[in-house]
């Protein structure tokens, strides 16, 4: 290998082969290395190190001896170089570009797999879209046909022209444990532990599992759902609101495969059309789902609610047997809310008068949170795609609906309720305040909208101005936006930082444990009152992955707007401009609700301003789209 000769070349011992020997007077002759005394150095314009990528531009972190320099190369100086190869660099004395240095041999591959795809008889790397140093030969593969390459090892993905290869591209590139379906047949045995038999056996046994049978709890969820993870009941005579949440702990135990390859993942990833759940479908939409009519382990929050002051009086977690009655889609029960009553029968009538009795008193304690959280105006476009894998419809949800509402405020207060059962010690959702330095920066954004707000004494009121005015002028909806682009990032964490978007002093995530493991170990934690080893490991570890998780789903539907962009070159759109810096253009006509083009023309283009545009090129390995403003 040629790292380990340049590691032996310094020694005063070496003696090389007569391999070694040739590639040794190779390298002194281009007066790469140069001899003192009895060893070999190199020339001080190389070194050696390992190239680690980032989004535009590669790292390189200098091996050299008694060097710790790293430097940035641009992509085009790579050389076929991948990420996390060893390479040999020769630096540039007086760069004029930001890169410092250019490979000039890669000397000992990362072995990683990787994506390339084949253009023009050259093959290039799908992630960062530059020539790759592959040893396959141009002529056995078609133009756009994608492969899978690790050492000496290829295999055929697909062709980018297939739509239908989209979801393999996006998981590849982002999250490994997500590389194949989500759970292969040889991992299901360990499930036959885990049976509908062997739980009712368990609830005969358990006598602390309580029977709340005969509560009328209801599901509440998007039409389409098939896990449900929540179901909620308000005793309206006493004021008791019963969150009750799958007891996926149960099912899953601590340490074995199965929790194994549910931390691998930390996440489900909800595509159109389908979702890969972070749990095998037996337990996601089966054993765990809270489907109605059906007895199922739940993890229950029983709170006593103080409807003036709007307070938890007293709370308490157990475990539980419940009956979902009803399942209701969020659609259905804002009919209800709104007095637009279809048909319903006679255990309808009774869930939906507890429903209209909690939902007033959301209303209340919605409006108390929004004295110290945020309230924003986002919506989401809702995308389906046909048989070919290719955008259908597009229709945009808005999640300020009363159903929604009334099922946050439910799932709020047991996220608080569980958070303060831990103290200090547990796992926390938290939200850290956004820096000055970043707020400042907002407050110049939002000045070039004509909205002139002071810096207040607290961040808080701040956020809250600049809302206020920006209702006034009709741009809740995309100031909310760069409100929401200064924030910090939510994460996990072992200590209690509060979160700040929310208005809590304490919170954490206990509703969903379905879908994030993070959930999981909160039910562990509250059941056992004991601290899993290594939480602050676990607790970055689900961080990442759950921005890997949203980064597969963005990836994969650049991917399906640059395909419907291709097939639609010339066609004129409506769109505004929604980052100056980067001239990205957001597209609001109903054709093809959110596409994202890089303008070449919006020098003089105001932000959030209206035009029209026209597609001028779009790139489906990159998901990069252009468009030009029309005059």
């Amino acid at each position: 290998m040629k790292y380990d000769f340049f590691n032996k070349i310094n020694k005063k011992d070496f003696i090389p082969n007569a391999d070694q020997k040739l590639y040794l007077n190779k390298l002194l002759k281009e007066n790469i290395l140069k001899q003192e005394k009895n060893a070999y150095i190199l020339n001080s314009l190389y070194r050696i190190g390992q190239i680690k990528f980032r989004k535009t531009f590669a790292i390189f972190e200098d091996k050299s001896e008694n060097e710790l320099k790293n430097f940035s190369l641009d992509f085009k100086d790579l050389a076929g170089a991948s990420d996390g190869d060893f390479v040999l660099v020769k630096r540039f004395i007086k760069p004029r570009t930001k890169s410092k240095g250019q490979v000039i041999e890669i000397l000992k591959s990362s072995m990683k797999a990787r994506l390339v795809y084949k253009n023009n008889d050259k093959f290039f790397t799908l992630k960062e879209n530059i020539p790759s140093s592959v040893n396959l030969s141009p002529k056995s593969y078609e133009d756009g046909d994608i492969l899978e390459v690790s050492q000496d090892k290829s295999k055929l993905i697909g062709n980018i022209s297939d739509a239908c290869v989209d979801k393999k591209l996006s998981l590849f590139l982002s999250l490994e444990a997500y590389r194949l379906e989500p759970y292969t047949l040889s991992e299901m045995p360990s499930m036959k532990d885990n049976s509908k038999e062997n739980a009712k056996k368990d609830a005969s046994k358990n006598k602390k599992r309580v029977d709340l049978t005969a509560l009328d709890f209801c599901t509440i969820d998007p039409a389409t759902a098939k896990d449900h993870d929540d179901a909620i009941y308000y005793d309206t005579k006493t004021s008791t609101l019963y969150v009750a949440i799958a007891d996926v702990s149960y099912f899953v135990k601590e340490g074995t495969e199965l929790d194994k390859q549910a931390l691998k993942r930390a996440s489900s990833i909800y595509f159109p059309n389908q979702v890969l759940p972070m749990l095998p479908f037996e337990l996601s939409e089966n054993l765990c789902s809270l489907k109605p009519l059906e007895e199922r382990f739940a993890f229950v929050f029983k709170m006593k609610l103080d409807t003036k002051n709007l307070e938890v009086i007293h709370s308490e977690v157990f475990e539980a047997l419940i009956i979902s009655q009803k399942k209701y889609s969020y659609g259905r029960i804002d009919r209800v809310l709104e007095n637009k009553h279809d048909n319903f029968d006679k255990k309808d009538e009774e869930v939906f008068a507890y429903l209209k009795d909690f939902n007033f008193l959301a209303k209340k304690l919605r409006a108390k949170r929004m004295e110290k959280g945020f309230d924003f105006r986002a919506s989401e476009n809702k995308i389906s795609l046909d048989n070919a894998c290719k955008i259908k419809s597009i229709e945009e949800t808005d999640n300020h609906s009363l159903a929604h509402f009334l099922v946050e405020e439910a799932m709020l207060l047991a996220n608080v309720q569980a958070s303060k059962k831990i103290n200090t010690l547990g796992i926390f959702r938290i939200h850290e305040e956004p820096s000055y330095a970043k707020i400042r920066e907002l407050l110049n954004e939002v000045t070039s909208l004509g909205i002139q707000v002071k810096l207040q004494s607290s961040v808080y009121e701040t956020i809250m101005q600049i809302q206020k005015k920006a209702r006034y002028l009709g741009l809740s909806k995309e100031v909310d936006k760069l409100i929401i682009q200064a924030q910090q990032l939510a994460i996990y964490s072992p200590k209690n930082l509060g979160h700040f978007g929310l208005g809590f002093e304490s919170y954490s995530h206990f509703t969903s444990p379905i879908r994030r493991y993070a959930d999981l170990i909160l039910h562990r934690i509250l059941k056992t009152k004991q601290m899993p080893k290594n939480l602050a490991k676990t607790c970055e570890e689900i961080s990442e992955k759950q921005r890997l998780c949203d980064g597969v789903v963005f990836d994969f539907l650049a991917r399906k707007y640059a395909r419907w962009a291709k097939d639609n070159i010339g066609c004129e759109l409506k769109a505004r401009l929604v980052d100056e810096q980067n001239s990205i253009l957001e597209v609001y006509d109903k054709k093809i609700l959110g596409l994202r083009a890089i303008g070449l023309n919006c020098k003089n283009a105001k932000l959030f301003s209206k035009c029209k545009i026209i597609i001028k090129s779009s790139d489906i390995i990159t998901g990069k789209i252009s468009a030009d403003i029309k005059n």
